[in-house]
C-alpha cells in the first residue's frame, strides 16, 4: 500500500476511524508522519496523536496537556529505582526509560495490559512450527503429571498407573524426537 500524502513511499502506519458506522483509514509512510509530527486529520475528526491514545489507554489526561501538580503527591507516585522516571513521566513520553521501569510499573501496567489483552495479563504469542510439537508433548506431559499428582493424592492408584505410562510413552516421542533432529 502506498502512503496517502506523497504517494511515492510505501505505508507502515495505518490508522482506522469509525465514526457514526462509517469507516475511515489513513495509511502514511514514516516520513509523512514524522513530518506531521505524529498528529493527522482524519475526515474532519478531531486530532489523532499516539500520546493520546496512550493516555487513553492508561484512563489519564492526554500527554500534550499538563498535568495537575496536586493530582500526584510525591509520596505516592511510583519511581524507577534505575533511571528516576515516574509513572507521569512515562504517560507523557509515552515509552520506559530502562528495562527496570517494567517492573517499578509492574501494579499500573497490569490493568492496562489486561484492556489491551481482552483480560489476558499475558501474552503467549504463536509457535513456530519446526518447534510446535516439541512444545506441544512437553505442554502435554506436564499436564498429565499434575494429573498424576491428583490421583495419586486421591488413591486411584490404577488409573495414575494407566497416566504414568502415558508419560513415559510422550517422553520417549520427545527424547526421539530431539535426537532425531541434532
Amino acid at each position: 500500500m502506498i502512503c496517502q500524502e506523497c504517494n511515492q513511499r510505501p505505508a507502515t502506519l495505518h490508522f482506522t476511524n469509525y465514526s457514526n458506522g462509517e469507516k475511515t483509514e489513513l495509511h502514511l509512510c514514516e516520513i509523512c508522519a514524522q513530518e506531521k509530527g505524529e498528529l493527522f486529520m482524519m475526515n474532519n475528526s478531531p486530532v489523532f496523536s499516539i500520546n493520546n491514545l496512550l493516555a487513553g489507554l492508561l484512563n489519564m489526561e492526554p500527554a500534550f496537556t499538563e498535568q495537575k501538580k496536586e493530582a500526584f503527591d510525591a509520596e505516592q507516585v511510583a519511581k524507577c529505582p534505575q533511571c528516576s522516571m515516574t509513572f507521569p513521566q512515562f504517560v507523557k513520553v509515552g515509552r520506559f526509560g530502562c528495562a527496570t521501569c517494567y517492573d517499578a510499573f509492574r501494579e499500573q501496567l497490569t490493568p492496562i495490559v489486561r484492556r489491551l489483552h481482552s483480560g489476558n495479563s499475558m501474552h503467549n504469542g504463536k509457535i513456530p512450527k519446526r518447534i510446535g510439537s516439541d512444545l506441544h508433548l512437553r505442554k502435554t506431559i506436564d499436564q498429565l503429571k499434575q494429573n498424576l499428582k491428583n490421583l495419586i493424592s486421591a488413591e486411584e492408584f490404577e488409573k495414575a498407573a494407566e497416566t504414568r505410562d502415558q508419560i513415559r510413552e510422550l517422553e520417549r516421542k520427545l527424547s526421539a524426537g530431539q535426537e532425531g533432529g541434532e
